[in-house]
């Protein structure tokens, strides 16, 4: 057990208590040790006198430094400034601790009094009952002062863990400090701070704690901390817990604020894309209220800058890949190389306007745009779908057109192929033509006199070659005109008589 914050509460009680390689004698001799006596003292007066000094009486219960002269099987012989040594069994010469040592001639301890004097006079010790008392007023003394100690974890019983303090102690599994209180076993044979929560000597009982320990010992760091923290100096630190809007870190027992538009100079959706719980990060202080004890923090301020040098590595109307980040009511934000974010509008979206980034976007897709704008200063950067659009559009209609040419292009041949053949063919059948014709000039001619087709009368060639002889048609008529006659009417046409119209316009005036 090891008091870190405070000195050894043997070496405070008996200054004498450590091992030396003095002799009995240079022990016991005032003048051998070289130290200074004060005039007048008894001592140096009752040996002047020639007479022994007075020899302290032991008292029961007392624990009192020694020098042990003599160590054999039966015990150890120690020196406690009385008449005769005292004599400490080999049973009470050590209390089993895991600091206990072997002992050796010359060795000076402190021993409790059992008995003054014996059946012999000599008096009867034990150090293993003054190691006990010691203990137990040092865990009383860290107690009352709120000291922090090293305990180590002996055994796993019910409702806690049993921890060596040089006596047993108890530390209660809600004073661990695990998120699981079912495995305490994993402790078993570790090193742990604890703070002293609770003393009774009459029971027997030391209770411990673990949570406590590490909490006093973060108060100590955080008011170091707070002394002596400055704006603009980079901390390292340690990532405590992470929410929607940030994390908080602790840069030596204070937690500050790394809100999550200062974890990158790009936008992050989530605060665990950049961080993870208990991982350590290098955090710059960008603001410290003292009066509330507010600390803001920042990362991105140690990262290098994407838009420092964002000139040399676009241009306006270079066509570049990005994967889109997040789509928003307005268009969609485009992520480049090296970190930079540009906008692609609503409007720049191919398919004229009308069109919304939700319904053609989607987040984690590879597009390709073309900038339009770029305005280092404000950090913005427009980019064009549409254009990309139309430019593709236009270079494979040029290809298809030029393909088009390629495979339409006409020559004197193919114009003028098909007649040449054909007059060729023509010029190979005039022979066998011109004696045919010559064959028909001595058929029969027809008959001159043919009758001609009657003046206004149509239906073409056939019609004048099917109509009747001229004289069937007189005879037809008269035929006609006959019958008419005998039944008492008016013949019709054209050679009704004329007189009958002017007789009937007179009877009517």
């Amino acid at each position: 057990m090891v008091n870190e914050d405070a000195p050894s509460a043997q070496s405070e009680s008996h200054p004498l208590h450590e091992p030396t390689d003095k002799t009995r004698e240079e022990a016991t001799a005032p003048e051998s040790t070289g130290a200074e006596v004060p005039a007048g003292s008894p001592e140096p007066m009752a040996m002047a006198e020639g007479r022994m000094p007075a020899v302290k009486p032991l008292t029961r219960g007392e624990i009192v430094d020694g020098l042990i002269v003599h160590i054999d099987e039966q015990g150890a012989l120690v020196d406690v400034g009385t008449k005769s040594e005292g004599h400490i069994p080999v049973g009470e010469l050590s209390g089993g601790g895991s600091e206990d040592k072997a002992l050796a001639v010359g060795d000076r301890v402190a021993v409790y009094v059992v008995r003054p004097e014996d059946e012999d006079g000599n008096p009867v010790l034990s150090k293993k009952r003054a190691d006990y008392e010691l203990i137990w007023n040092h865990i009383s003394k860290a107690h009352e002062q709120g000291d922090v100690l090293s305990a180590m974890v002996t055994d796993r019983v019910k409702g806690g863990l049993v921890v060596d303090l040089g006596l047993r102690g108890f530390l209660p599994a809600s004073h661990v400090r695990t998120r699981n209180v079912h495995a305490l076993d994993r402790f078993v044979g570790q090193s742990l701070k604890v703070k002293i929560i609770e003393v009774d000597r009459a029971r027997k009982r030391v209770v411990v704690s673990q949570k406590e320990a590490i909490e006093d010992a973060r108060r100590r760091r955080r008011e170091k901390t707070l002394a002596s923290i400055q704006e603009n100096k980079v901390y390292r630190g340690i990532v405590r817990r992470i929410t929607d809007y940030g994390a908080f870190v602790d840069i030596g027992g204070v937690d500050g604020l790394l809100h999550v538009t200062e974890m990158s100079w790009t936008r992050i959706n989530h605060p665990r894309d950049v961080v993870k719980v208990g991982g350590k990060i290098d955090v710059m202080v960008l603001r410290y209220d003292r009066e509330q004890n507010r600390i803001s923090l920042g990362l991105k301020q140690i990262l290098p800058d994407p838009w420092s040098d964002v000139e040399s590595r676009f241009r306006v109307g270079q066509i570049v890949t990005g994967t889109v980040s997040r789509v928003v009511p307005f268009g969609a934000f485009v992520r480049l190389e090296g970190g930079i974010e540009g906008i692609v509008p609503n409007a720049e979206l191919p398919g004229g306007r009308g069109q919304r980034a939700q319904a053609l976007l989607s987040t984690g897709q590879s597009v390709q745009a073309k900038i339009v704008i770029i305005r280092p200063p404000e950090r913005r950067m427009t980019l064009s779908l549409r254009q990309v659009e139309q430019a593709r559009e236009r270079r494979e209609l040029k290809e298809y057109l030029a393909r088009e040419e390629e495979n339409s292009r006409v020559t004197i041949g193919d114009l003028f192929g098909s007649v040449l053949a054909e007059t060729q063919v023509t010029r190979q059948k005039e022979p066998d033509e011109l004696a045919e014709a010559a064959q028909d000039t001595n058929a029969p001619q027809p008959d001159a006199e043919q009758p001609q087709p009657a003046e206004g009368m149509q239906g073409g060639e056939e019609e004048s070659q099917s109509a009747p002889p001229e004289p069937e048609m007189k005879e037809k008529k008269v035929e006609a005109e006959a019958s008419a006659a005998e039944e008492g009417e008016q013949p019709q046409g054209a050679d009704a008589p004329e007189e009958e119209p002017s007789q009937t316009s007179e009877g009517g005036g």
